[in-house]
């Protein structure tokens, strides 16, 4: 059994491109080890976990650079109508990323579908036609990692806060980051307003943006990345979030707009 560090130093190398026996020369260790490593039929120690190729291979368990534009943006998705489920024994990866995108929205969804490649590169992005929508799907151990927030039941009956980690990307993306919750679970529309006068009923009409979630925690995460922005917002009702004022409207319209 080859120490760990061996089989880590022999995925690093295959990253770059080297072949089974060059990595196998350089780590002094047989081709067919290395080959066994690669599709994940042997283990070293301390380790139950499948080595991955390496274009899938995770930015927290590997150190691989993460695509931090394209992360927010997908964690603003994620939050609002993304949800990591279990596999099947015979589907490998362990863990399927599944987002719902409204058919009404092309363009959103494949959007949604880059975002996920640029967070994985590698991974296949499959396609389920449902009533009225398409759900994005792509396979991976490593999506646990990547969004901690997941766990069992609705997003809006347990907690849902950010990793500090997390944190520091929303911070530095905080445009992508909304846009990825508006993309989701939010709206831009006209709003039309009756005012009686004397004279008769007068109309008018404004555009505004409109983010819905029943979870306290995922509106607390939009309403504070609109204040970072300096975006005036108000409390609908319980579960609405409602941008209105003229300049912060226009604010949203310069890295957002309609939907898509």
């Amino acid at each position: 059994m080859y120490d760990r560090g061996v089989v880590d130093r022999a995925l690093q190398l295959k990253a770059q491109g080297l072949t089974d026996r060059t990595v196998a020369q350089l780590c002094g260790v047989s081709v067919s080890a290395v080959r066994h490593w690669r599709r994940g039929t042997r283990r070293g120690p301390r380790s139950r976990t499948r080595i991955g190729t390496p274009k899938c291979l995770c930015p927290r368990c590997h150190g691989r650079e993460l695509d931090h534009r394209a992360y927010a943006y997908l964690l603003g998705l994620y939050l609002g109508d993304g949800y990591i489920v279990g596999t099947r024994p015979k589907e490998q990866g362990g863990h399927g990323f599944e987002l719902a995108c409204s058919e009404s929205w092309p363009g959103i969804r494949e959007a949604a579908a880059t975002a996920i490649t640029q967070v994985m590169p590698g991974l296949t992005v499959g396609r389920r036609h449902r009533t009225g929508c398409v759900v994005l799907r792509a396979t991976s151990k490593h999506w646990p990692c990547l969004f901690p927030q997941h766990g069992p039941g609705m997003k809006h009956t347990r907690k849902i806060e950010l990793a500090d980690r997390q944190q520091k990307i929303v911070d530095e993306h905080t445009e992508e980051f909304i846009r990825g919750l508006i993309h989701s679970d939010g709206c831009r529309s006209m709003n039309r307003v009756r005012r009686p006068l004397k004279d008769g009923d007068r109309w008018y009409e404004y555009p505004r943006y409109t983010f819905t979630n029943e979870s306290k925690d995922i509106q607390r995460l939009f309403t504070d990345a609109l204040d970072r922005l300096g975006i005036a917002w108000r409390q609908m009702n319980r579960k609405n979030i409602s941008v209105a004022r003229r300049d912060a409207v226009a604010r949203l319209d310069e890295f957002v707009g309609p939907k898509y």
